[in-house]
């Protein structure tokens, strides 16, 4: 009872500062914000799946890696033309300053999240009991695999460039290509995205 009454606690809270955060943004500012919220919907629906605490749906998994993939990659970077930083926007500096990075992080969202998609079928491998509560990540976890390397630790099943592909994230189990794509959201968060006060 008190655990479910602390989660409540910090989801209203966090949907206030979201709330907050989003006042006062118009245009484009205002579209990738509300991207980014669709997103992190999408993440706190589906990481009880993930962690065993709700029945599995494969098609709510489906949707959600669907949903990212519509804002990722090229959908992505076009809502962060330069001069769009600044109060109300939670981007850094960053975004433009190491434009490259950023774009190969959305790239990374959409080749992820279509991997996801495809997992979605494969069902719980099992690792979802060992996900912590730190809020490390956007599921509620910390990171498996660290900021920049892949949860494979080598260069099995890797594909351009040292990152794993669509096809070979689509043979993982669910979760296991879950916590793959919430990582690069984390990993961009980390970098990119301007801390909440």
């Amino acid at each position: 009872m008190k655990k479910t009454t602390i989660t409540a606690a910090v989801l209203i809270a966090g949907t206030a500062v979201a709330a907050f955060a989003h006042s006062g943004a118009t245009g484009i500012v205002k579209e990738r914000m509300d991207a980014m919220a669709a997103m992190g919907k999408a993440v706190k629906t589906v990481a009880p799946m993930m962690r065993g605490e709700t029945a599995y749906d494969a098609e709510t998994v489906g949707d959600a890696a669907r949903l990212f993939q519509q804002h990722a990659g090229e959908s992505m970077t076009k809502l962060f033309p330069e001069g769009t930083g600044g109060m109300p926007s939670e981007a850094k500096d960053e975004v433009w300053t190491d434009w490259d990075r950023f774009a190969a992080l959305a790239s990374q969202l959409e080749e992820y999240s279509e991997g996801l998609e495809r997992a979605a079928d494969n069902g719980l491998g099992g690792m979802g009991g060992n996900t912590s509560t730190d809020g490390a990540s956007m599921m509620g976890g910390g990171s498996m695999m660290g900021s920049d390397t892949t949860m494979m630790g080598g260069s099995a099943m890797m594909g351009r460039g040292g990152m794993m592909d669509a096809a070979a994230i689509s043979e993982m189990p669910a979760d296991a290509a879950f916590a793959m794509t919430t990582q690069v959201c984390s990993a961009c968060h980390e970098r990119f995205r301007a801390e909440e006060d």
